[in-house]
């Protein structure tokens, strides 16, 4: 899920996020009022301003962006000049909904980033990879709206996988093959699309590009640390998109968000590492900090577990579903994963303290094993779960389990809620159209089943569902904002009960 709008937050004015408190989308007009025009640089002046913001790719690994250009450089240079430059939005992990709100609210400042670098380099076209609908219409309009001058630019839609947003499979999706890694590291620099050298980067990092020329290194730099200067965008609990400086206390930004720490915070996505309170407590938003306590941002996912759901149980979940996004290419993937996700149901189900070592052995049997960095990464989160909640693991395997149930609480693709974008542009004075028209859904209560578990209420916020005093539902009918259906949805399935449904 993710809210109407991006939560503006940390940074005043915002960069990335500039102009979205007054409109849903910046068209092209609405973008250069905000932004501005668009400045042209050559290529060693694009490598001279990315060293000097120090600009890493937001997607995950934080490579220097400067020596991607440079590498790109040398690699055309041997190829008559021709080159290409390719956009990373295939977000394919559900914690992670930076990339689509960039691409869904402000396309043209990614567009303007990529292009900027391909003009530099000279390259024959921009590919933008996406794979939510929504998104793809969103960039399809903005490329519409700058017209056909300049370098060509196109967006194109990609498999909604895990692993599809894995450099090569990045490629191969957009070459009409099977989004998913090659199983051999072959550097885009060298041969990306149609074989040729290939700038290839994160969304953020093309948005970030264009803040950055326009706004020169010593402005940019004066945000943030002096040794990560500028923003970040996270998405923080699976939700909320917000712009922070570098340097920000990890808890205060949970804290904008309504959030707390609860009894740990995954840092990086489910490829990550989960903090404890002490952690948590003194950790801030830089690459540094994070490398303190073995973590690292990546492309920047921060998802606080609450004190009332089971850690056990929502590592069992995330960890079935990683086993499903396998590629299938390799037998610690496909046969591996599947193997760690069971062991992980039998420690749930009270297998014992040999279920526990099960566990353990299957991670070590993945581990460095893979065509790709998926069972690595996976062995990596189901590692960082058994020393994060040590007690949890061990209550369930002895038969007497934490007493909590899984509530849900890390995003899964069925949770996510498309956004549909407003049919057209949008003005201030029509600022009443952002409102969806028609009649809301309804969340209904189906009394003859009813028996006021109150999890649905656990779910829900006060504004929707409130429990009288007997603990049940306090009506019969309640109405659901659009931005609220995803957690509706998730009511209705964890009644236990199946006493609600959503109707219109």
């Amino acid at each position: 899920m993710i809210t109407t709008k991006p939560r503006l937050a940390c940074v005043d004015p915002p960069r990335l996020l500039a102009g979205l408190d007054e409109v849903y989308r910046l068209d092209r007009v609405g973008h250069l009022t905000v932004h501005g025009t668009m400045p042209a640089l050559r290529a060693d002046e694009l490598v001279a301003l990315a060293e000097n913001i120090d600009l890493r790719g937001r997607g995950g690994a934080g490579f220097p962006f400067a020596k991607k250009v440079q590498a790109v450089v040398e690699s055309a240079g041997r190829r008559e000049g021709r080159c290409a430059v390719v956009v990373n939005g295939s977000e394919g992990e559900p914690s992670c909904l930076k990339d689509t709100a960039l691409l869904l609210h402000t396309p043209h400042l990614v567009i303007d980033g990529a292009v900027l670098a391909a003009e530099a380099l000279g390259a024959e076209e921009v590919a933008i990879a996406v794979h939510r609908q929504d998104v793809e219409e969103s960039v399809a309009a903005a490329i519409a709206e700058r017209g056909p001058s300049g370098v060509p630019v196109s967006v194109n839609v990609t498999d909604d996988r895990f692993v599809a947003g894995e450099g090569g499979a990045v490629i191969n999706g957009i070459s009409g093959a099977p989004a998913i890694p090659n199983g051999r590291k072959i550097r885009t620099s060298d041969s990306g699309l149609s074989g040729l050298p290939t700038l290839l980067s994160n969304t953020e990092t093309f948005a970030q590009l264009a803040v950055a020329a326009r706004m020169g290194a010593l402005p940019y730099r004066s945000v943030g640390l002096p040794t990560e200067p500028g923003t970040t965008l996270l998405t923080v609990g699976g939700k909320y998109v917000m712009e922070t400086p570098t340097g920000v206390p990890l808890t205060y930004v949970l804290e904008l968000c309504g959030l707390t720490a609860g009894q740990a915070v995954l840092v990086g996505g489910y490829h990550g590492k989960w903090l404890d309170p002490r952690s948590i407590n003194a950790a801030t938003i830089s690459r540094e900090s994070m490398k303190k306590y073995g973590a690292r941002l990546g492309a920047g996912a921060v998802l606080p577990i609450p004190e009332d759901t089971c850690p056990l149980g929502e590592t069992a979940r995330i960890a079935r579903w990683l086993a499903a996004e396998t590629a299938g290419q390799c037998g610690p993937c496909f046969i591996g994963l599947p193997a760690l996700a069971d062991a992980i149901g039998q420690v749930e189900r009270g297998g014992g303290q040999a279920a526990i070592d099960n566990v353990r052995a299957y991670v070590n049997s993945v581990k460095k094993r893979g065509a790709c960095s998926h069972p690595d990464g996976t062995a990596g989160f189901v590692t960082t779960a058994l020393d994060a909640f040590p007690e949890e693991f061990e209550a369930h395997a002895l038969g007497a389990g934490c007493g909590r149930p899984t509530m849900g609480v890390l995003p899964l693709p069925e949770d996510a809620l498309p956004l549909a974008l407003p049919p057209a542009p949008l003005n201030p004075a029509a600022r009443d159209e952002r409102r969806p028209r028609g009649p809301m859904e309804k969340l209904l209560v189906d009394w003859s089943l009813c028996q006021g578990h109150g999890l649905c209420a656990d779910i829900l916020p006060p504004e929707v569902l409130t429990l009288g005093i007997d603990g049940y539902p306090s009506s019969a009918s309640m109405e659901v904002p659009r931005q609220l259906r995803a957690q509706a949805v998730r009511a209705v399935r964890r009644c236990p009960a199946l006493a609600l449904r959503i109707e219109e």
